[in-house]
């Protein structure tokens, strides 16, 4: 720990690709695995859990696979300046709208991953949801036809280290 922030190290880092790998794996399986003892990597991931650095366990369901019907796209909302992060903040809460950030090119953006059950229901959420937030300037979607790749990266202070987990061919 330094300066009341949590430094992980090879072991720590070993653990989160492995979680991400499969986090139903016992502590025993993942100690068996590093070579270390199951109450070390017990104790390990509590101490993640409490720093915020694990955040929530949960599965990444195929919605295709699981029969869901629904249309995936990528909203690039274009937003006064001085309301971009108000904007954004308003987007977190909307259920609908499955990620959300924001970006600095020629103008200040927000931009954000939003489903819905079919087109005619986006573009209702979009008019009706999205459109009216004040500080919303204009609004380009784009409809996401087919997904090659999904993956949950782990960032390390490293950027060569960037070591992704693909989900998508995980059966």
């Amino acid at each position: 720990m330094k300066n009341n922030s949590f430094t992980l190290d090879s072991i720590d880092i070993k653990i989160l690709e492995l979680l991400q790998e499969d986090a139903r794996q016992t502590y025993t399986e993942l100690g068996k695995r590093l070579g270390i003892a199951h109450s070390t990597v017990y104790d390990r991931i509590k101490r993640m859990e409490n720093y915020g650095i694990i955040k929530k366990y949960t599965a990444l369901v195929d919605t295709e696979k699981a029969g869901a019907k629904n249309v995936t796209a990528i909203m690039t909302i274009y937003t006064d300046p001085k309301e971009s992060e108000k904007v954004a903040e308003k987007l977190c809460k909307i259920p609908q709208i499955l990620e959300v950030y924001t970006s600095l090119s020629e103008e200040l953006q927000v931009i954000a991953k939003v489903m819905a059950e079919n087109q005619e229901n986006l573009h209702e959420f979009i008019a009706t949801t999205v459109a009216p937030l004040s500080g919303v300037l204009r609004i380009r979607t784009s409809i996401i036809t087919k997904k090659f790749k999904e993956t949950q990266p782990l960032i390390l202070n490293d950027p060569k280290k960037l070591t992704p987990t693909n989900n998508k061919n995980k059966k």
